[in-house]
């Protein structure tokens, strides 16, 4: 592989990280009944719901997350959600 590629397969449902230079891609399983208590990152933030559902609160408000809903949080935007079902997101962290 060149050193400038990283690759990576990731099972359906599994947690796993893919670590870059300013940038993290993770894919996160949430399992249903888990609370995400209010809290921010320094850092901007992008989520793509792969599978499952939850009720995300922002400063937006109220966000019903489901299959294929994305959202993009700037650095210290807060957030909290309760998981009603077991889901997969796509996690995309931008430290610059």
């Amino acid at each position: 592989m060149d050193a400038d590629v990283d690759v990576a397969q990731w099972d359906a449902g599994a947690a796993a990280e893919l670590p870059g230079v300013g940038a993290t891609m993770r894919q996160v399983f949430v399992p249903a009944g888990r609370v995400a208590a209010r809290h921010s990152h320094p850092h901007e933030q992008f989520l793509r719901v792969v599978s499952g559902a939850a009720v995300l609160e922002c400063a937006a408000g109220r966000v019903e997350l489901r299959a294929g809903t994305a959202i993009r949080f700037a650095p210290g935007a807060w957030h909290s959600a309760v998981f009603s079902e077991d889901t997969v997101l796509m996690e995309f962290n931008v430290k610059m």
